[in-house]
């Protein structure tokens, strides 16, 4: 169901996490949202604050849907709190110790070395252990999503981090295998979805399904993860906007798999029951970017990162406009959609970078849009009449 990007051809946001306020200190340090929002002043006041100032940000700088910045998620070390909002949320699942060797494997064994930036994020995680039936508990997405959407009259979307990913770094202590443990994550998120959606959470994002790379090889085939996500959106479509962010990881704006590829998750896109897919798309320059768009259903909406999360260095509208038109000659304008190519997280970069790389986004797009005899989405940061000096 197309509800925010209904009739808007080229339409703007960003992946979800921006920069927090440096004034913002409180955190929820394990507290269920509720529970902090009504029963602590000053955590209410700086987290509601921080909202609508991450909220303000994306408005002056056009995009036409908006995030909550996830501000839900604690300043902690590597981003921890990607994973960690859920783990310390969610029912059936227990703390285990520090030293799990699990956590040292893979990306090339840069984890098992103390002087790489990947083994201080691994060193936080943290993951838990599963203990008994995986249920939502107090994830609470539904308050935190109505919280954004009072401050704004435009469509605030909501991630979160998928049961697929959940599942790949808990330890299974209950479940006879990992293929069940993995549907009974899929079907937790689902049911907290599903709160968010009768809501009204106008778009729902499903956040790095593994359909892209297998990482829970040998004991999860691909196959088995594309059915997985299918069963954490179930029944959404036809409630919300459902979208799959699809990326190579984040923490400490790191890339963590050289300049990997989409080709060998082409097979299952269109089998996804959502009607948005998006794709890193500046890490190459949009050169799989035809691919792409081929191996999408047709009722499905292409979203294509044109702004990276990696880089200070803030792109020029020419440059994004330049993306823009090389994903054109694949997909029509009102099946493509704008945005980071992750999240812009709380430590990868400052609010500045943020704002004027989100403001050059919507600067390509009008430049694109105007030459297709489109309208230009209105930018409050761009008017003259209000510079300084």
């Amino acid at each position: 169901m197309y509800i925010a990007t209904a009739n808007t051809p080229l339409a703007t946001t960003i992946t979800g996490s921006l920069p927090r306020p440096q004034w913002f200190v409180e955190n929820l340090r394990g507290r269920a949202f509720l529970a902090a929002f009504h029963g602590d002043a000053i955590y209410r006041e700086q987290y509601g604050d921080a909202v609508a100032t991450l909220i303000a940000d994306q408005v002056r700088a056009g995009l036409d849907i908006v995030t909550d910045g996830e501000m839900r998620f604690d300043q902690d070390i590597g981003g921890r709190s990607w994973f960690g909002y859920p783990f310390d949320r969610m029912t059936g699942l227990a703390p285990q110790g520090y030293g799990d060797p699990r956590q040292r494997q893979g990306f090339d064994g840069r984890t098992r070395e103390p002087a790489d930036i990947l083994s201080e994020f691994v060193d936080t995680m943290r993951p838990p252990q599963v203990t008994g039936p995986v249920g939502a508990g107090d994830l609470q997405y539904d308050a935190v999503w109505k919280v954004a959407q009072r401050l704004t009259g435009k469509p605030v979307k909501l991630g979160s981090c998928c049961g697929q990913m959940l599942e790949l770094q808990a330890q299974n202590r209950f479940y006879k295998d990992r293929r069940e443990s993995v549907m009974a994550f899929s079907e937790a998120m689902n049911a907290e979805y599903h709160r968010l959606a009768d809501a009204g959470c106008p778009v729902i994002q499903v956040e790095e399904p593994l359909t892209r790379g297998n990482a829970g090889a040998p004991e999860i085939p691909p196959e088995t993860y594309a059915e997985a996500l299918n069963r954490e959106v179930r029944g959404l479509r036809a409630k919300t906007e459902v979208w799959c962010h699809t990326c190579w990881g984040n923490p400490y704006a790191q890339r963590l798999h050289g300049r990997p590829s989409y080709r060998p998750a082409l097979k299952f896109f269109a089998g996804l029951d959502v009607d948005v897919v998006t794709v890193e798309a500046t890490e190459n320059a949009g050169a799989e970017l035809g691919e792409i768009a081929a191996a999408l259903a047709p009722q499905q909406k292409l979203c294509i990162g044109v702004i990276s999360h990696r880089s200070l260095q803030v792109e020029l509208p020419e440059e994004v406009a330049g993306l823009v038109r090389t994903a054109l000659k694949h997909v029509r304008p009102e099946r493509l959609v704008l945005s980071s190519d992750c999240g812009f997280g709380r430590q990868g970069m400052s609010r500045t970078h943020a704002f004027y790389k989100m403001a050059a986004m919507v600067r390509g797009a009008n430049i694109v849009r105007r030459e297709l005899g489109l309208a230009a989405a209105p930018l409050p940061a761009s008017d003259v009449r209000f510079m300084l000096g």
